[in-house]
């Protein structure tokens, strides 16, 4: 099939079209993303997080007195996630059982988790508020009563029980 110049010219057009439209919605969606960030700042003014470069924003609740997190050492923590409005998605917290990851190599989900353990010490407590370009990103994820949707800030409580030193490098 042979496509005229007119239609192509409408075939780009509309591309082009879809493009930018993409492009405002997204930035629609982060600005969306921000103001929900900055509400839940506002409204919680004791909470005094720190915000890093990456925009991941980070608090210690407890300084642990034990070493410091370094990319390659493993971490057991025990965690809850959940959404800025205090909805819990997710726990280990009353388990037996930590989850034990490498720190900072790339091999969770969320991207702010593991930079967050970076800035710890064992036996801290941390809090971490994570955008969603360091969390879920747009498209979001979803378990098994809840879902978190694409451009969702989401809340982390680490308690980092414990390091092994270089084990994972």
């Amino acid at each position: 099939m042979r496509i005229s110049g007119f239609n192509k010219s409408v075939i780009v057009a509309l591309l082009v079209g879809a493009a930018l439209t993409s492009c405002d919605m997204r930035k629609k969606f982060r600005e969306e993303e921000q103001a929900k960030i900055e509400d839940f700042l506002a409204k919680n003014p004791n909470l005094a997080f720190q915000k890093k470069a990456s925009g991941l924003y980070y608090l210690d609740v407890v300084v642990g007195s034990g070493p410091q997190a370094e990319t390659g050492d493993s971490a057991f923590v025990f965690y809850n996630l959940k959404l800025l409005d205090g909805q819990l998605f997710e726990t280990n917290i009353g388990s037996t059982d930590t989850v034990a990851f490498p720190v900072n190599l790339g091999k969770l989900a969320v991207k702010g988790f593991d930079e967050g353990v970076t800035y710890m010490r064992e036996g801290g407590q941390s809090m971490l508020l994570v955008p969603s370009s360091l969390a879920f990103g747009e498209v979001g994820t979803v378990n098994q009563s809840i879902s978190i949707g694409g451009y969702e800030p989401i809340l982390f409580d680490i308690y980092l029980v414990r390091l092994k030193k270089n084990s994972a490098r």
